[in-house]
């Protein structure tokens, strides 16, 4: 067998236990390795087409049959000219294929993130290759070492203050064009912490408010869907939003998260303003549909330019919308609510949470260090 074929055989059998962001990321790792294990790196084709040939359809089990002539017709020379599985028993090849894995197409060293993901999809292929009896054993190294170290610490410099959130959901909620929906959105992300993919996924009914003349305006929020954004090529339906449960948890699991008074009342607002229903999405896009990534992600950014200094851009500051959330779980954080609970009002555990964030914990150590030398000094032993 070679290479080409087994990468088939081993994205088929991926594509239907996996997600549809994982579908890319399984296509875009077998594109890289099919380069990588070519007989000759020339081509009759240009590289861009090679690679979009493998990444769209080589690897792509919905569209594979779909190819148009041109594209077919590259990969049928991949598929003549890409070394045997046997090629793996041989060391050599095996360093030089990861060394080209961990380099981009500039040349420039690849991030330690990208390469790590690529090494681990790889690694279950080389499983599927020994059980299927491809292959003797799994030639991938293991040990320490062998793979780039990572870090899942958020930076603190991309955590937002009070003033510049203000500044940034400020702007956004006068953009003439959308608007007051999307400064809801956002303040949802600030105020109660969320992914946004579960942010689009809302429906007016999973939010309840208190009246509004109750003393308590502290509202609820249920989240209980997730509708990633991965493209129509990547999912069973053809949609470009791919429903599924909360990340980590049972299929038919809730997660119930307190919603500030100030996000009360900018939800009562929106809601009442936008005229939804309880079973309208909380933030559909201008059409009624589901509200597109490139919308929310081209707001941010629009947002970024306009308000902050030119090396506050220049810096991580707010870099991603997901900062809102980081910025939300270390308020948090920082406010004394205990790991346990920001933990549970976020979706993660309590390890996770505490390696993403202990970094950005700050304003406690006059406390701690108080705290700390109540303890005393050592009793004085007589001579």
């Amino acid at each position: 067998m070679n290479w080409y074929d087994f990468a088939v055989q081993f994205c088929d059998a991926q594509w239907r236990r996996t997600s549809g962001n994982s579908r890319k990321n399984v296509s875009k790792a077998l594109m890289a390795t099919t380069i990588a294990l070519l007989r000759t790196p020339a081509s009759p084709f240009k590289a861009v087409d090679v690679r979009t040939a493998l990444r769209e359809f080589a690897f792509n089990t919905r569209r594979r049959e779909q190819a148009p002539p041109d594209v077919a017709v590259i990969l049928k020379w991949i598929e003549r000219n890409t070394l045997t599985m046997a090629a793996w028993e041989d060391p050599a090849k095996v360093d030089e294929v990861l060394r080209e894995l961990s380099i981009r197409l500039d040349g420039a060293p690849a991030a330690a993130s990208s390469v790590k993901r690529t090494r681990r999809i790889l690694n279950v292929a080389m499983e599927y290759a020994v059980t299927h009896r491809v292959l003797r054993s799994n030639p991938l190294p293991k040990g320490r070492g062998t793979a780039p170290k990572t870090s899942s610490a958020v930076d603190k410099r991309s955590l937002l203050n009070a003033l510049q959130a203000a500044r940034l959901l400020g702007w956004i909620r006068r953009r003439p064009r959308g608007g007051a929906r999307l400064h809801a959105f956002f303040a949802t992300m600030y105020y109660a912490g969320p992914r946004p993919e579960e942010v689009v996924a809302m429906r007016v009914v999973d939010v309840h408010l208190p009246d509004g003349d109750a003393h308590d305006q502290w509202s609820e929020l249920v989240f209980h869907t997730a509708q990633p954004e991965v493209g129509k090529n990547w999912t069973d339906t053809g949609a470009i939003h791919e429903k599924r449960g909360l990340k980590g948890r049972a299929a038919d699991d809730t997660r119930i998260v307190p919603g500030h008074p100030s996000l009360t009342k900018i939800l009562r607002e929106h809601i009442k303003a936008q005229k939804l229903k309880p079973g309208d999405l909380l933030f559909p896009g201008e059409s009624g549909e589901m509200l597109a990534g490139s919308v929310i992600r081209r707001a941010w950014r629009t947002a970024r330019v306009k308000v902050l200094t030119p090396e506050e851009f220049a810096s991580p500051l707010g870099k991603r919308v997901y900062d809102l959330r980081h910025t939300c779980l270390t308020n948090w954080l920082n406010d004394g609510v205990p790991a346990a609970q920001v933990a549970e009002w976020a979706g993660n555990s309590v390890p996770v949470l505490l390696a993403i964030y202990t970094r950005c914990v700050s304003g406690q150590l006059t406390d701690l260090k108080k705290r700390i030398e109540a303890r005393g000094d050592l009793p004085e032993i007589p001579s």
